[in-house]
């Protein structure tokens, strides 16, 4: 059986632009399986796995969240952080049109939008993340200074269990 070829995403041509370092991990996308698939079919840690999370606040202005796959977005202390009442999720179709991705496949490079990225400050401490590569089953591995580098994301703290 041949090898699957890696995709060539807008979030991958991005990381290339910037030159990150960064290595491919394909698994069996499962719907609804969120990080607990990715990082049971990768033999990854789950905290290591970033979700991509699109949300929005009260008057509609989209925003991404990085959070770690074991752990909960506060929404409320969100809010509270960035300065405005209320945070609450994207629907998948608002997600996609912001994003430019399929819902399950949502990576915070090379998005439609340009967008403000807010990322728990602890993801910032990992030896090595793993985050989606824009397309469902895909992730891409790599140290957290890259991303820091390329999405500049205001450092948050509103991680819950």
């Amino acid at each position: 059986m041949a090898k699957e070829k890696t995709p060539v995403t807008a979030a991958v041509r991005q990381l290339r632009t910037e030159q990150v370092t960064f290595s491919d991990h394909l698994y069996v996308y499962e719907e609804k399986g969120g990080t607990a698939a990715s990082s049971r079919e990768l033999g990854l840690d789950e905290h290591a796995v970033i979700k991509t999370l699109v949300m929005e606040d009260e008057r509609s202005r989209p925003l991404i969240v990085l959070m770690h796959g074991d752990l909960q977005v506060s929404t409320k202390e969100l809010a509270r952080v960035i300065g405005v009442k209320q945070v609450s999720p994207c629907s998948a179709e608002v997600a996609q049109k912001q994003s430019g991705y399929l819902f399950g496949g949502t990576s915070p490079f090379g998005t439609r939008q340009l967008l403000p990225v807010y990322m728990e400050e602890s993801i910032a401490g990992l030896p090595r993340i793993y985050i989606n590569g824009g397309k469902r089953g895909y992730l891409v591995g790599m140290v957290p200074s890259e991303l820091v580098r390329v999405l500049k994301p205001q450092m948050v703290t509103v991680g819950i269990r």
